[in-house]
């Protein structure tokens, strides 16, 4: 009886085996391991130009009548790590730092330096708590931009920072003198050309400024440039200026790639997570 069950369940195991084992990659897709998972980049032909609205101000979503989102790329960083280091260089900007020549004070090179040798297992993130600054850039799921310029106000919705959402205010104001610290601090903005400038202050320091470790103070005022180089990639740029931690302003970033017919949808951090204590740092 046994043996005659196992013969009625073959025809399904086949017919579930393409989705139930791994397959090979497709050298077509032009598959590439990034962030933690597999990224596949369909074959596209040259990217669209840069999209803007009639008002000539650069379109930082989808055009309309399509769907798609900014991919978070963790393993991109503001500093290129020391050979075998935690990230992933592949979409940095040519113009990065490596960590030797980023102008750390003393205290915070040996804090990146730990955080470094164990693993990343302190990251808030991890914790679902916000990921602040460049951080948001390079959590997993996607990312958008909803512009809204009758409120003269652009929000930034993020799957799995976790599930986050930012305001730049772009109506001329200026930062208020006495700000509660708080994880994405108070943002101003304003149209330089075809980048968009976002001005930040008044940040908390209970996130890491990377992913892979970078710190920062409550002192920190960061400075985005976001630009939309084509229809597939938005270049961003952070300047750092926190003289808690460093002793000198430094600049980094890498291109985060668009991801057509993408959405945003419900995410609850840790929710069904089996394998937290990888992200803790623990034994493999």
């Amino acid at each position: 009886m046994r043996f005659y069950r196992i013969l009625l369940a073959l025809p399904l195991v086949y017919a579930l085996a393409p989705c139930a084992f791994p397959q090979a990659p497709d050298p077509n897709q032009g598959s590439t391991l990034n962030g933690g998972r597999l990224e596949r980049d369909r074959k596209r032909g040259p990217a669209r130009p840069t999209p803007h609205w009639p008002d000539g101000r650069v379109n930082l979503g989808p055009l309309p009548g399509e769907k798609g989102v900014w991919e978070g790329n963790a393993g991109s960083t503001l500093a290129t790590n020391i050979k075998g280091g935690i990230d992933n260089p592949r979409f940095n900007l040519p113009t990065n730092l490596k960590i030797p020549e980023v102008p750390f004070q003393p205290w915070a090179r040996a804090l990146y330096d730990y955080r470094q040798s164990t693993t990343t297992k302190d990251d808030p993130h991890t914790r679902c708590l916000p990921s602040g600054g460049p951080r948001l850039f390079h959590t997993p799921y996607g990312f958008e931009f909803i512009d809204m310029p009758e409120f003269k106000r652009i929000y930034m919705v993020e799957v799995g920072g976790p599930h986050t959402w930012r305001v730049i205010y772009m109506d001329g104001r200026q930062h208020p003198k006495d700000l509660d610290p708080s994880f994405f601090g108070h943002s101003v903005g304003h149209w330089d050309g075809d980048t968009l400038v976002v001005d930040s202050v008044g940040f908390n320091e209970r996130f890491w400024l990377t992913r892979e470790g970078i710190p920062h103070t409550e002192s920190l005022h960061l400075i985005e440039r976001f630009t939309r180089t084509d229809y597939n990639t938005l270049k961003y740029e952070a300047t750092i200026d926190d003289p808690g931690a460093y002793t000198r302003q430094w600049t980094g970033g890498w291109n985060i790639r668009w991801q057509p017919g993408e959405e945003m949808y419900e995410y609850i951090c840790q929710d069904n997570n089996r394998d937290p204590k990888h992200m803790y740092g623990g034994p493999r």
